[in-house]
């Protein structure tokens, strides 16, 4: 599911937005592409060291709505490409997942994990 298009643009930096949502508006936080990391099966883990009005509205609501781009990847037509993802998300705060990550990234306090199941580059 996730092409080798959406791993070129993982590989240049860019800005992940990620939309959760509980009874009341929508919330958008922001990560980094070069903080994404893939699974063997294809889930997504990102650091999560703030994150708290996301984790909040994942306690109700456990669907996130998520882009990402690099204007240094060929798109459609011209350089510059991006993607929609829609999926559920969890947050780890133990395990070897964990450990792993925070190994990478020592201002984590918790992995965020994203489950997609839908995917479309947009660009």
């Amino acid at each position: 599911m996730l092409t080798e298009k959406f791993m070129d643009v993982l590989a240049h930096e860019g800005v992940v937005s990620l939309v959760s949502w509980n009874t009341e508006e929508p919330h958008i936080t922001n990560t980094w592409n070069s903080y994404i990391q893939v699974t063997p099966d294809q889930r997504l883990l990102a650091p999560a060291a703030g994150m708290k009005k996301l984790e909040e509205n994942v306690a109700v609501n456990n669907r996130i709505k998520l882009t990402l781009g690099s204007r240094e990847v060929m798109g459609y037509h011209s350089m510059g490409t991006g993607f929609a993802l829609e999926g559920t998300v969890n947050f780890i705060d133990s395990g070897a997942e964990f450990d792993e990550m925070k190994a990478k990234f020592p201002f984590l306090n918790r992995v965020l994990e994203v489950t997609v199941p839908s995917i479309k580059q947009t660009l």
